[in-house]
């Protein structure tokens, strides 16, 4: 057994050495802000779109969505399928309108035509609260991973594990910038794929290619005979029809959250023009959805052929401990270790790339938006702005490696969903009203942002996740109010609600900004003066 654990750590340490190389190759390149936090605009379309997949394809996609179809079957895969068709609003409503009319954050196309201060002030707070829930996911999703590579059970070892992850995604950000983390997604987001690959392969011919014989072995393996039709994890008798609204909430965030993701938005500032911006995202949509196709096959073959241990509630574990089943089958015991040893370091290299674009959005809209316009009313130089992204950078870092202690035992996927609310309620309605509505004003932005939030918060804070289930984040305490885990069906309404209230209550209406900024989000014209200044 132990001979896996030198092998993975062997090529665990190999990739984090080739990474920081790289980061530290970038480090030389940064020259000016612009290229701190958007990389120069250097990149192509086709290498964007790699780094977009990077970016997305999370441990919670990975580990989360195959742990997650392994347990409850057809309900685990309306994760695959909510991640995917949420890239189809990013593409149709935002990438290309953000591209042209933004310089590095969230917060430009809102401040555009706004009173900046207030809006900036808002968009800063959003961001780093939804960077913040979705870092947790990639904590806990690092922690569960180490354990089982290197062997660890003792809670206080897996903390240290999650304090290293930290360290070293904050070595990325405050050196690599955007430019070393981009290339860090590239590297990671080929290597998922091919890992990904071999294993759907393997399982797939285990079952000589025949899908029914795989969810057949699925079904029989679990003894669920539920498992290929609605209603294990949602919806079920005891849930009655809440868990129906539950399902369609979760829906609702994970397909409207990726448009209003800072992570995801800041991507489409790296690429040229405009056009590098649509191709960007198609190359990420191919991507994305052939790696989800993959996820359907890891998860089924995993519900087959392992046996998930009861430790393991929420399946965290169960794509790795495929790889060694699957490995062991096909090459003999070596083969299983080799094989968990590869995908183990390219999950956990999957983490470190996430974690690292996460940490940078929300460094850099706490310089960028927070310091330099609110604080220091647009005075602060580019060398003040970029010393001040990398001192967040590690603050940030802190605080989440503390709540990922607390929060072991929950699923990744589930935790990122509740990431996807946050940004659907308060990021998305500004953002949407901001470049489609003439009316919109600062009022408004505020109120959609603050009223977005503070409601998906208060909503999670006393439902279950945090108090009174078995999978609660706080153990035997309860307060919890009402039993909805997802947030979005009632916090997303309310907060392009909130936005349409502010607006009408506020007279303020700048119609010559609006049509500048109209024409400027449609052509890109005046953007690439804004990005250089």
């Amino acid at each position: 057994m132990n001979s896996h654990y030198t092998l993975s750590t062997i090529l665990f340490l190999s990739f984090v050495a080739v990474t920081l190389g790289i980061t530290f190759w970038a480090s030389r390149q940064n020259k000016t802000a612009a290229d701190y936090y958007a990389g120069g605009r250097s990149f192509s379309g086709v290498q964007n779109g790699l780094a977009i997949g990077g970016d997305y394809m999370s441990a919670a996609s990975f580990l989360g969505i195959a742990g997650m179809i392994a347990l409850s079957g057809y309900d685990g895969f309306l994760y695959s399928i909510g991640f995917l068709v949420a890239w189809l609003v990013a593409l149709l409503l935002v990438a290309e309108l953000m591209r042209n009319s933004g310089k590095f954050t969230m917060a430009d196309v809102l401040a555009f035509r706004m009173s900046p201060r207030p809006v900036r002030t808002a968009a800063g707070v959003s961001t780093i609260v939804v960077s913040i829930f979705y870092l947790l996911a990639q904590m806990v999703g690092a922690g569960a991973l180490v354990g089982l590579l290197l062997g660890i059970t003792d809670p206080a070892q897996k903390n240290w594990m999650i304090v290293a992850v930290g360290a070293l995604m904050i070595v990325y950000v405050v050196f690599g910038g955007m430019k070393g983390t981009t290339w860090v997604q590239i590297v990671k987001a080929v290597l998922l794929m091919g890992g990904a690959a071999l294993i759907t392969v393997l399982v797939l011919a285990k079952y000589n290619f025949n899908l029914s014989t795989l969810l057949g072995a699925a079904t029989e393996a679990t003894g669920k005979p539920g498992l290929l039709n609605p209603g294990l994890k949602y919806g079920t008798d005891a849930q009655g029809w809440l868990g129906k609204v539950d399902l369609i909430s979760l829906g609702l965030a994970l397909v409207l959250g990726t448009a209003g993701l800072p992570h995801i938005l800041i991507r489409f500032y790296t690429v040229p023009t405009a056009k590098d911006a649509r191709k960007s995202v198609l190359w990420g949509i191919g991507i994305i959805g052939v790696f989800y196709l993959f996820t359907l096959v890891i998860g089924f073959g995993a519900a087959a052929l392992v046996k998930i241990p009861a430790t393991d509630t929420a399946g965290n574990t169960a794509a790795p401990q495929l790889a060694n089943a699957i490995g062991a089958n096909f090459f003999g015991d070596v083969g299983g270790t080799v094989l968990l040893a590869l995908i183990g370091a390219v999950a956990f290299a999957t983490i470190l790339a996430v974690v690292a674009g996460l940490t940078l959005a929300s460094s850099s809209s706490f310089a960028h938006d927070l310091y330099a316009h609110v604080f220091k009313r647009g005075n602060a130089t580019e060398r003040e702005e970029v010393v001040v992204a990398r001192v967040s950078a590690l603050v940030i870092g802190a605080v989440a490696i503390g709540l990922g202690i607390l929060a072991q035992g929950q699923n990744v996927a589930f935790l990122v969903a509740l990431a996807f609310a946050v940004a659907a309620s308060g990021n998305l309605p500004a953002i949407l009203f901001s470049l489609f509505w003439k009316r919109f004003n600062t009022a408004g932005a505020v109120s959609a942002i603050y009223g977005g939030l503070i409601s998906c918060l208060v909503l999670v804070i006393f439902s279950p996740v945090v108090s009174g289930s078995k999978a609660a984040m706080i153990k035997g305490a309860d307060f919890h109010l009402w039993e909805l885990s997802n947030p979005g069906i009632i916090s997303i309404p309310l907060g392009f609600f909130c936005g349409w209230l502010g607006t009408r209550l506020s007279k303020e209406y700048n119609a010559a900004k609006y049509a500048e900024m109209e024409v400027r989000s449609l052509t890109g014209l005046g953007a690439e003066k804004a990005s250089s200044h």
